[in-house]
C-alpha cells in the first residue's frame, strides 16, 4: 500500500516562458513535461532570455493554442497567429546558463512583442525550441537519471499540492491581504488529496490508469522549487507587491537550499506510459527513504 493517494486536480502549460498559462482538462506527457510548456520563449537581440522579473506585464500576453495555430493576444493590439508547422532560422537563445540553438518565429511576431513591451533599447524575438536541441536537469538533483527539459526554469515539471495554496492563504488572510489563486505560482500539476507541502517529501508519483502498472506515468520529485520575485507580481494588474514572498519567507525557507524561500517541487519525468495526464487522473506516492 502506498502512503499518499490523491488525484490530479488542476493542470497548466506556459507555452511561452513567463507569459500567462493554459489551463487544460488533459495533456500529452512528453520526456520533457506537458506537451507545448515553456516550449518558446521571447530573447532579446543579444540571445538573453526575458521574464517577469524585467516585464512584468508580460503576464498580459495569453497565448492559446489549436490543432494548427499559436496565438497571442494582449489588451493593446490585436492578436497574432503563428502557425505551429513554421519554423525560421535558428537563432542563438539563452536561458539561465544554457545557452542553445532555437527557431525564430518571424518578423511579424517580434515587432508586435516589440510594440507590446516596449522596453528602451531592446529588441525582441519569439523563438522555439529545436527539436534538434538538448536541455538537461542538473544531475546534482536527478542522479544517474538524463532527464530532458525545454525552456523551463530547469527541470520538466513542477508539482504543487492544492492544500500548500490553502494553507498560505490561511496565513495570507489572517494578516489581512487577499487570498490568491494557484496561478500566482505557476505549477504544472496540483495535487489534491496531500498534506500541506508533502509534495516535499514523496520521491516517485504513479498516475494509475486503470490498466497495467507499465501504463502509469511516472514523476520523480527531485527538487525544492526556489521562489524569485514573479509569485509577488499580480498577473491582473502586474503590480508587485511584497507580502507573497514575504509571507513564505516565515515558514518556507529551507536550509537544504540555503534558506531559499520554496514553494512546490522540481520534478522531472521518470516514465511516460500512457503518454498523458488528465484532471481527476489517481496518483500513488511514497515517502524518499
Amino acid at each position: 500500500m502506498s502512503d499518499c493517494t490523491g488525484i490530479i486536480s488542476q493542470l497548466f502549460i506556459y507555452p511561452i516562458k513567463s507569459c500567462a498559462g493554459i489551463e487544460l482538462n488533459e495533456s500529452v506527457l512528453k520526456r520533457t513535461g506537458l506537451s507545448m510548456d515553456r516550449e518558446w520563449v521571447i530573447i532579446d537581440q543579444f540571445g538573453q532570455f526575458i521574464t517577469q522579473r524585467q516585464s512584468p506585464h508580460m503576464a498580459w500576453i495569453k497565448p492559446s493554442l489549436n490543432a494548427h495555430t499559436l496565438s497571442l493576444s494582449c489588451p493593446t493590439q490585436a492578436p497574432i497567429d503563428i502557425a505551429l508547422n513554421y519554423r525560421g532560422k535558428s537563432l542563438s537563445a539563452t536561458v539561465w546558463r544554457d545557452t542553445l540553438m532555437a527557431d525564430d518565429m518571424g518578423d511579424e511576431v517580434a515587432l508586435w512583442l516589440d510594440n507590446f513591451l516596449q522596453i528602451p533599447g531592446r529588441q525582441f524575438r519569439l523563438v522555439r525550441f529545436s527539436p534538434t536541441a538538448q536541455r538537461l536537469s542538473s544531475s546534482d538533483w536527478t542522479g544517474d537519471i538524463v532527464a530532458p527539459n525545454m525552456f523551463s526554469d530547469g527541470y520538466a515539471c513542477l508539482v504543487v499540492s492544492q492544500s500548500a495554496l490553502d494553507e498560505f492563504n490561511q496565513r495570507l488572510t489572517q494578516q489581512g491581504f487577499d487570498p490568491v489563486a494557484m496561478d500566482r505560482f505557476r505549477p504544472n500539476i496540483v495535487l489534491s488529496g496531500l498534506h500541506a507541502h508533502a509534495e516535499d517529501h514523496l520521491d516517485t508519483l504513479s498516475f494509475e490508469v486503470k490498466a497495467t502498472s507499465d501504463s502509469d506515468p511516472q514523476l520523480k520529485l527531485v527538487k525544492p522549487c526556489p521562489r524569485c520575485a514573479i509569485p509577488n507580481i499580480n498577473p491582473f494588474t502586474t503590480q508587485i507587491t511584497p507580502e507573497i514572498n514575504e509571507t513564505l519567507g516565515t515558514y518556507r525557507r529551507l536550509p537544504m537550499l540555503d534558506n531559499a524561500i520554496c514553494f512546490g517541487m522540481n520534478a522531472i519525468v521518470r516514465h511516460i506510459g500512457v503518454g498523458y495526464l488528465k484532471r481527476e487522473m489517481p496518483f500513488r506516492a511514497d515517502y524518499k527513504m
